[in-house]
């Protein structure tokens, strides 16, 4: 590299610099580089390493800047590999009834739950959706999220099922947050189908699924496998069915009883099985096999008082690649805060902060499918970047429920500021 080579963007100086990348050994096992930095061109990053061996050569564009990250941290954008972020309403006096002792089932006999939702979703304007979606995506990012995946699941229609989808369209085209779009017409039976379970399931699987793969609105296709909503067999062949159409399968498994959802996330090469509460040892010995990856929830558990959590630990000494997640939806999640839930992963799942960093970055990379442009630092890798001002990675999750974000870079592009940072 002779001659003088341009570059968009030079981040330097910072304290900790975790690649994530699997070629640089270190004690941590999150590739650290101390006194990192990493300089970036055309959305890509063109050359990571330390600061004092930055290439003389490197000239920063016209347009492009350098970031000093003296004393700071500097890691992959996260990830956040289970949303609902498509919704109409919200459920807070839900909320005050679970305090006030009332089950999920007392509070959807009343009707409340998923289909309230539903119901204010179908009701929502495009234009409203959009709006509250957005609003979802800024906090994301303002967290330190670059990509998400987004799931629907409150239309339980042909064309309120659409409308969600598209709604996430228009919102990719329009937010740097990258959205990987699942489809989970799967989500329950609507109350117009209450009676008629197999009416609904050729509903999804001859008139939904057909459409979603048409219009190219959505890349994964999920389903609520548990005994309320869609048993084994009828996960199977909606999953089945989706795959005929093109549609990666991803399941909710195992969440509120043992219903062998790992096992069918392992049968049908799932991307990855969510929840998993109730998993069970042959699913776990399955998932591990088929390298399916568990994407654990802990707001969920927290939201909900869970008594139950998944065995983490067990998963990690298995083989299993554990992600963590939001699960953002109003009825058992309603937070855009991803840093939060690591810090609830170290605490109810017992992950090291070392885990819970791979678990927002590598692995949940990898739930997606993904992994080879986003989850690690490394040449050639999609430039989603994230300085935060801390003193090192166990700090992330110790320090919890204050944001610790001083910029976002997505695509090799400033896209946040914190207006509260000195930067």
């Amino acid at each position: 590299m002779s001659q003088l080579a341009q570059v968009d963007l030079i981040i330097k100086n910072a304290k900790e610099l975790l690649t994530l990348s699997p070629s640089i050994k270190d004690e941590s096992g999150l590739g650290i580089i101390p006194g990192g930095a990493i300089a970036i061109k055309e959305g890509k990053i063109l050359w990571v390493g330390k600061t004092a061996d930055l290439p003389k050569q490197f000239a920063i564009d016209s347009h492009g800047q350098e970031i000093d990250a003296t004393g700071k941290v500097v890691m992959p954008g996260l990830i956040d590999a289970h949303t609902h972020l498509v919704f109409g309403g919200s459920r807070e006096n839900e909320f005050e009834q679970r305090i006030q002792g009332f089950s999920y089932l007392e509070i959807a006999g009343k009707g409340g739950g998923i289909l309230s939702t539903v119901e204010a979703t179908r009701r929502a304007s495009f234009e409203e959706l959009r709006s509250l979606g957005r609003r979802r995506l800024d906090r994301l990012l303002s967290k330190g999220v670059t990509t998400i995946e987004a799931k629907s699941g409150y239309g339980l229609s042909l064309e309120a099922e659409l409308k969600i989808l598209q709604v996430m369209r228009a919102l990719q085209e329009e937010h740097p947050v990258d959205i990987a779009p699942t489809f989970l017409g799967a989500h329950t039976f609507p109350k117009e189908f209450k009676d008629e379970r197999r009416r609904y399931i050729d509903l999804l699987i001859k008139e939904m699924i057909p459409k979603v793969a048409e219009e190219r609105l959505a890349e994964f296709c999920d389903v609520f496998c548990e005994e309320k909503a869609f048993n084994l067999e009828e996960s199977r062949e909606i999953l089945e069915a989706g795959k005929r159409y093109g549609l990666k399968p991803k399941i909710h498994a195992d969440q509120l009883s043992p219903g062998g959802g790992a096992e069918l996330a392992a049968e049908v090469g799932a991307y990855s099985a969510d929840h998993l509460e109730y998993v069970s040892q042959r699913g776990i010995e399955r998932m591990a096999e088929k390298e399916v990856t568990a994407v654990l929830l802990p707001g969920a558990s927290f939201f909900l008082s869970m008594k139950k959590y998944p065995p983490a630990r067990e998963m990690i000494e298995k083989g299993v690649a554990v992600a963590l997640s939001t699960d953002l939806n109003p009825g058992s999640s309603m937070t855009e805060s991803l840093p939060l839930m690591m810090t609830m992963g170290c605490l109810f799942f017992k992950l090291t902060p070392k885990e819970a960093i791979q678990a927002v970055t590598v692995h949940a990379a990898r739930s997606m499918g993904r992994e080879k442009e986003i989850g690690s630092l490394d040449v050639r890798m999609k430039a989603d970047v994230v300085l935060l001002d801390i003193p090192n990675y166990r700090y992330l999750p110790y320090h919890f429920g204050i944001d610790h974000v001083e910029l976002v870079v997505k695509k090799g592009r400033v896209v946040y500021r914190n207006k509260y940072s000195h930067q």
